[in-house]
């Protein structure tokens, strides 16, 4: 048997013969030279994490490139810290899926520790003293869109942030606290310069950073918790700069088919495993093959040369639009819209999807409206790209990803993922953003998804949203199958710049929102009619 941890990975041959590559590095010396004079800390220790930014390291490792790893934080989701790092030594075993069914499978052994971001935790002195590193260049995050946020949809903070603004420094809980609490731990121990990376699929990710690390401070500051001195270092870019990124790499929940694989190949312990919060993870993370990992170039402390193993370094405005080439136009709003239209009429899988003519031709036009507007990054085009994820990516059959797993916290991206068309739109003299029919069309059909009835009138499970709440409490009193039960409960919902980036009654998108809504409720079926009705409008 094969066993992932350092003692198990003596076994060459057996790897070896099991056709898993292993790292080129001595991974314990890693391990230890990364915990005396870290380098790069990352929060976010999930799939994406493990199976992009882990393995880039492992390609600076195997080339000499660099002699350090990374140290993995956790400030959500901290059983992945106890299911996944420690039982395996931060040891990974990621599998790469091509299209044609085959498998490339490596160890990661570039994550030197599993850290536990809890302030009142045993872990967090040793991540005040990370922060308090002269030599440490970067903290990354991949926590998504919601880790950002520190407020509701009426604009009001949230509880966890009210606590943390109030308890200061010392008893932060809340992501951005936490980053804003070990920054001021680096500035008390001498103000060493550093770069906070978020690396999330939102909309000018590195300002939302800034924003909420600011948002912490500038309270504390008020509250007397910590000095002017403090929020001038913070503000001064040869200190701490926020660099924006465009990520991209289809990470699904783990397999149970890649974990019967490898216990057929005669590795140990691949148990698959759902955390208190719901996250699945497995000691194997599962991942496309393609991605891409655009980066602003402001790292004020060095960084490693991540150029070296496939990352583009670019200034912020081709970053800008390589994000929302991506974000806004490429990849996210279609996969959004899967994910509503998928859950919906029945699917478990968005390759499967991308077999059904309707979906594939709903997809397509939403590209199509959004390259109207989209600007070319140069580094990479837009067209290609498009084609790439229709004709390549998500009809890969050997992706298990669901339209579940994407449909969760849709509240958070829905203004990321269209809000930046709409308003793209709603600036071009050329152009009438009511003139849009899929965008509405998209919005409509995940407002018939919080419903919580799929097109046949069964109960379907509403993926985790933290705004699921509040939204279908604004849609009571709606039942599928009776249209005229929908009277004016969407307006505060579609009329929420917040949600849309726009007002769509202004934009001229709320009343056909609404209709394509009430068409949905017709009754068993109705979803699917209503579908291919405005795509045969279009033919």
């Amino acid at each position: 048997m094969l066993h992932l941890n350092l003692q198990g990975l003596q076994d060459r041959e057996g790897w070896e013969a099991a056709g898993i590559a292993l790292p080129r590095y001595d991974a314990a010396a890693v391990k230890a030279r990364t915990r005396l004079r870290p380098v790069w800390v990352h929060f976010g220790a999930g799939n994406i994490f493990r199976g992009f930014l882990a393995a880039l390291q492992q390609t600076l490792l195997n080339a000499g490139l660099t002699d350090t790893g990374i140290l993995a934080a956790e400030s959500f989701d901290v059983q992945i810290i106890d299911k996944v790092y420690d039982p395996y030594d931060d040891l990974s075993l990621l599998v790469r899926l091509r299209a044609d069914g085959s498998y490339e499978k490596e160890v990661v052994a570039s994550v030197a520790r599993g850290l536990k971001a809890d302030c009142t935790g045993g872990d967090w002195a040793d991540l005040v003293q990370v922060f308090q590193s002269p030599g440490l260049q970067l903290a990354s995050f991949t926590i998504t869109e919601k880790g950002y946020a520190l407020t509701d949809l009426s604009g009001k903070a949230l509880p966890v942030a009210e606590h943390d603004f109030a308890a200061g420094p010392d008893a932060p809980r809340h992501t951005m606290s936490i980053a804003a609490a070990l920054l001021y731990r680096r500035f008390q121990a001498g103000g060493h310069p550093i770069a906070m990376v978020s690396m999330d699929n939102c909309s000018q990710n590195g300002k939302k950073l800034r924003e909420g690390v600011f948002a912490a401070a500038q309270a504390w500051k008020k509250a007397g918790f910590v000095s002017d001195a403090f929020l001038e270092w913070l503000s001064d870019e040869t200190n701490v700069t926020f660099p924006w990124s465009m990520i991209d790499k289809i990470t699904p929940h783990p397999s149970e088919t890649v974990r019967a694989a490898l216990e057929e190949l005669g590795v140990e312990g691949m148990n698959i495993f759902q955390t208190n919060t719901g996250t699945r993870i497995a000691p194997f993370v599962n991942a496309e093959v393609t991605e891409y990992l655009v980066l602003e170039d402001a790292f004020p402390n060095g960084r490693p040369p991540l150029e070296k193993a496939g990352v583009y370094f670019a200034d912020r405005a081709t970053v800008e639009k390589a994000e929302k080439m991506k974000v806004g136009t490429c990849l996210n709003p279609l996969h959004t819209a899967l994910a509503v239209y998928g859950c919906l009429l029945g699917y478990s899988s968005i390759a499967a999807e991308m077999a059904d003519p309707d979906l594939k031709a709903l997809v397509e036009h939403i590209a199509a409206e959004g390259l109207k507007v989209v600007e070319d990054p140069g580094i990479l085009s837009p067209r290609k790209f498009i084609d790439e994820v229709l004709n390549e990516r998500f009809p890969n059959p050997a992706i298990p990803d669901t339209p579940q797993r994407i449909a969760a916290d849709t509240s958070q991206k829905l203004p990321v993922r269209y809000g930046g068309t709409l308003q793209r739109y709603a600036r071009r003299p050329d152009l009438d953003v009511s003139s849009l029919v899929y965008a509405p069309l998209v919005f409509a059909g995940w407002c018939r998804y919080l419903l919580g009835v799929d097109d046949q009138g069964g109960e379907m499970p509403v993926s985790p949203d933290p705004m699921a709440p509040q939204l279908q409490a604004l849609l009571a009193g709606i039942e599928a199958g009776r249209p005229e039960t929908c009277s004016d409960q969407l307006r505060p919902i579609l009329s929420n710049a917040a949600i849309f980036g726009v007002d769509l009654y202004q934009a001229g998108l709320g009343e056909k929102t609404e209709a394509a809504f009430r068409a949905m409720l017709a009754g068993p079926g109705a979803v699917r009619a209503t579908l291919r009705r405005y795509l045969s409008e279009r033919a």
